[in-house]
């Protein structure tokens, strides 16, 4: 990890609503239909407006791992990226699940890159209806993101968004370990 310190500075961690983050784009934890959904998905679908729904209507979903990008329509960020997160099998060893939640991450900011996006705000993909274990999907968010600044100097802020106690504290004490 000690590799990747330098880049952390990029990073910031919040607690509140992905919805009312001023950024140039934030992160839909979608579904493949990419109509809207529950959790974070419904709340973004909720607070954009109808426009969003029917910019979905013609992405044709998204597989799991990738990343589409829409307009942000009502929210205070230009752009939403809708990312499909895997769905925790329970199994516990994460080999399938592990590599599909890693490419949501840098799916989304290689296409963030690509609309030349210099800020971005995450959720906690596949954290809730999911069940990807939090924990697991915080470090493994947070290295793809400190690994991803390291590759690419475009990219001004990326901010982890938290809904919660829990998950702030959990992502604190991930980055913690980068600094130390």
């Amino acid at each position: 990890m000690s590799d990747l310190v330098g880049n952390v500075d990029k990073i910031e961690i919040t607690e509140g609503d992905i919805t009312k983050q001023r950024v140039d784009a934030i992160v839909n934890a979608a579904n493949e239909s990419l109509l809207g959904g529950g959790g974070v998905d419904g709340a973004i679908h909720r607070a954009a407006g109808p426009g969003l729904l029917e910019a979905g209507r013609k992405l044709n979903g998204c597989k799991t791992g990738e990343a589409k990008i829409t307009g942000g329509y009502n929210l205070p960020a230009k752009y939403v990226i809708h990312t499909v997160g895997p769905v925790w099998s329970g199994r516990g060893d994460g080999s399938r699940e592990d590599p599909l939640l890693a490419n949501c991450y840098r799916n989304s900011l290689t296409l963030g890159v690509a609309h030349k996006i210099k800020t971005i705000a995450f959720p906690a993909i596949s954290t809730g209806v999911y069940h990807f274990p939090l924990e697991r999907a915080a470090c493994l968010a947070y290295h793809e993101v400190a690994s991803f600044l390291k590759q690419d100097a475009t990219l001004e802020k990326v901010i982890f968004v938290c809904f919660g106690g829990e998950a702030f504290s959990i992502y604190h004490d991930i980055a913690a370990r980068y600094i130390e």
